[in-house]
């Protein structure tokens, strides 16, 4: 997961997801990286109807290499918090 440069190399983000995030403006790996799994759900959701928590799952676990399944079970309160709280603040 390292040395991927484009985000279609990341195993966790398939191509709606990737156009997703296309069309919010988020097209690299840094990118990604930088803006961190919550800011990035947080605009992608802006940008796209009918983005689900799967993509909040997914984004985590492009950036931290954990399964998204696992990223869903042991980290579901915390996303869900920050998403919330970043929401609130916008």
């Amino acid at each position: 997961m390292e040395q991927a440069q484009q985000i279609s190399e990341l195993k966790s983000l398939g191509p709606k997801s990737q156009e997703m995030l296309a069309r919010a403006g988020i097209l690299t790996v840094s990118q990604l990286r930088e803006l961190g799994s919550v800011e990035t759900y947080v605009q992608a959701k802006r940008a796209n109807s009918g983005v689900s928590l799967n993509l909040l799952w997914a984004l985590e676990s492009a950036l931290t290499g954990e399964p998204w399944q696992q990223v869903a079970k042991r980290h579901r309160a915390s996303l869900l918090l920050a998403v919330e709280e970043r929401e609130k603040n916008a």
